[in-house]
């Protein structure tokens, strides 16, 4: 026999619902195995949209120049089909503004094309200039936008803010050591030959070539060569070598301070000397370069003269 609280129970909705109250709708219940198109999907926090001039660039950026032709490109694209991907911010309360990490490129043309806001994921966690920097690299390297100096100057950064040797910044951004280390004797060319490597006037393998010259004018009388007939790496590389062997004939050579000789079991002997004191780390990163300059003879079937 039904009891008047059972009764009341069981009306509750509609008595409810007569006096202008209903009962929140109770959730779907899911079934036990998903679709197969929301398999591996889940909601990601921290992505959002912002007014674009709540976002500025970031002064420390080793990307310092945009091709203006490519900007325009992009901006049509972003006018046409819209914002593909977000740019990475982080906020900063110095300049009470999100600071861009990655994307800059992006953010430049959504300006350009007359957009009011850009799609971000927001960076919540502190950052330090160097984990800036280093994210930063990562994005230019792997989109390889970033011209020679710049890269050059970047890697020097990275190694002032860390107190990191050239090896060190090779670990951290899983780049070949080589590749740090003729990037950075770039910066030990005059203003006006590290100029022409960015613009494209003269490789950056055969600026690096002639940062094994000591002299600046014998630099400058090399790049024009090297400009003006386009030579190669390899041709810069010989030039470079005729003359500095041209000097040591006419010039006495201090002795090397740092000699060491490898024996292999095949016979050959791979001598390491330097005209300084040196230390172990320097000659492993030494015979990285001469090895990738090895393999990259073998590549382009460079033979032995």
């Amino acid at each position: 026999m039904a009891t008047t609280r059972g009764t009341l129970a069981s009306i509750e909705s509609q008595l409810l619902e007569s006096i202008g109250r209903r009962l929140e709708a109770k959730p779907v219940a899911l079934g036990p195995m998903p679709l197969a198109k929301d398999i591996g999907r889940r909601p990601l926090p921290g992505f959002g949209s912002l007014q674009i001039d709540q976002v500025v660039p970031d002064a420390q950026q080793p990307r310092a120049e945009f091709a203006p032709e490519a900007l325009s490109r992009l901006a049509d694209s972003l006018r046409e089909h819209g914002q593909l991907a977000p740019i990475r911010v982080r906020w900063s309360d110095e300049l009470g503004k999100w600071v861009i990490i990655a994307g800059e490129r992006r953010w430049r043309a959504a300006k350009l094309a007359g957009l009011p806001a850009i799609e971000c994921y927001f960076h919540a966690d502190e950052m330090s200039p160097s984990e800036v920097l280093e994210q930063q690299l990562i994005e230019n390297l792997l989109r390889e936008d970033l011209k020679p100096v710049e890269e050059a100057r970047a890697y020097a950064a990275l190694m002032e803010l860390n107190g990191w040797t050239g090896k060190q910044v090779a670990e951290r951004l899983r780049v070949p050591a080589s590749q740090v280390s003729r990037a950075l004797a770039l910066l030990r060319l005059p203003d006006d030959i590290r100029q022409r490597v960015d613009d494209g006037e003269i490789a950056a393998r055969a600026g690096y070539e002639l940062s094994k010259l000591e002299n600046a004018d014998h630099q400058r009388q090399l790049a024009d060569r090297a400009a003006a007939d386009n030579l190669t790496h390899e041709e810069t590389a010989r030039l470079v070598c005729q003359h500095r062997g041209k000097r040591r004939r006419h010039h006495r050579v201090s002795p090397c301070h740092t000699r060491l000789c490898f024996p292999t079991e095949q016979g050959w002997e791979v001598i390491v000397s330097a005209s300084r004191k040196g230390t172990y780390d320097e000659i492993e990163q030494a015979l990285e370069e001469a090895l990738a300059e090895v393999r990259h003879r073998i590549r382009n079937n460079v033979q032995i003269f």
